[in-house]
């Protein structure tokens, strides 16, 4: 596992109507901090990666769909610098997955719908000042997203 990634499986519960799960409660030891809460999609087939903090922690959940969370890790000095770490994530696989500063991450709808995608930050989104950085989905990354039975 890449170095201050954590996961937290997600129980759901479902009776006659329907299905809840409780994805990150202040009490949960991967808990460090609330900036805000939003949610994201994507087309069946589409990439979107890559991308990285400096300072923000991300809580990654996929509610419908599936998804491919890719994380590489590029922190000198980490014990797991050049690493890679994939989580298929969503309606076969409810887990949260934890990702610190700094390390690049993106996803990959790998199902037959549109995936819907939740991200609870450390801090809220800053218009003017983004604690963003970008890089091409198929650039410098040495990551091939296509998939691995071809």
């Amino acid at each position: 596992m890449i170095e201050g990634v954590k996961v937290k499986n997600l129980k759901v519960i479902a009776d006659d109507r329907g299905r809840l799960a409780e994805i990150l409660r202040i009490d949960d030891e991967i808990f460090e901090g609330f900036g805000q809460v939003y949610f994201t999609t994507a087309y069946p087939g589409v990439v979107k990666a890559w991308h990285a903090h400096r300072f923000q922690t991300d809580y990654i959940t996929c509610i419908s769909g599936m998804i491919k969370l890719v994380l590489y890790d590029e922190r000198e000095g980490s014990i797991t610098y050049g690493q890679f770490e994939e989580f298929y994530i969503g309606i076969h696989n409810p887990i949260l997955v934890k990702i610190p500063p700094m390390v690049w991450h993106g996803f990959k709808n790998i199902g037959l719908e549109e995936a819907i995608v939740i991200n609870v930050i450390t801090r809220p989104y800053d218009h003017k000042n983004p604690d963003e950085l970008r890089r091409p989905a198929h650039g410098d990354i040495p990551y091939d997203w296509s998939r691995k039975d071809r």
